[in-house]
């Protein structure tokens, strides 16, 4: 299974729009936001994804998480509430916006942390679990934006520069 970690989006439609495209071309099968959409109008342009997208509400979500929601339910997509887990192919995922919320207890159960927040890079493995954060999304600076790739069976992650 491929996933996708983007976050930190801020508004920027046409940097949604090339995320939506690059994750397309690599046929993930699921998307993680982590973060920071801020308004309905971005979250709807992530319909453009060719699979389900799972978002977790950021501080600039607040004012709009009402209508974040109800955007949600347009297509297939869930906007949830900070720290979220799950479990796909027997790996733990825990997705949250916040860096400073992870906590020992969430490092020594997962198998991948993915979170925004930053905007910066971070690629550590703490105790076996992978703590990740593909950095910039919503620059305006071409080539320095990132997304990341995840590879759940070889538990390899990269970023893809836009």
């Amino acid at each position: 299974m491929i996933l996708g970690v983007t976050g930190d989006t801020h508004n920027n439609l046409k940097n949604i729009d090339e995320i939506c495209s690059i994750f397309n071309k690599n046929r993930t099968d699921l998307v993680f936001h982590t973060g920071d959409i801020s308004l309905p109008k971005s979250l709807l342009c992530f319909k453009k994804l060719n699979c389900p997208l799972i978002a977790v509400f950021g501080n600039n979500d607040i004012e709009e998480k009402n209508d974040l929601l109800l955007a949600s339910k347009s297509f297939d997509c869930r906007i949830v509430e900070e720290p979220f887990s799950l479990s796909l192919e027997n790996k733990k995922i825990i997705v949250l916006h916040h860096p400073e919320l992870i906590t020992e207890k969430m490092i020594i159960s997962s198998d991948f942390i993915f979170h925004g927040h930053t905007h910066r890079f971070r690629h550590e493995v703490i105790k076996e679990t992978l703590i990740f954060n593909p950095g910039e999304c919503a620059g305006f600076m071409k080539g320095k934006n990132k997304i990341g790739v995840v590879d759940l069976k070889t538990k390899e992650a990269k970023t893809i520069s836009f």
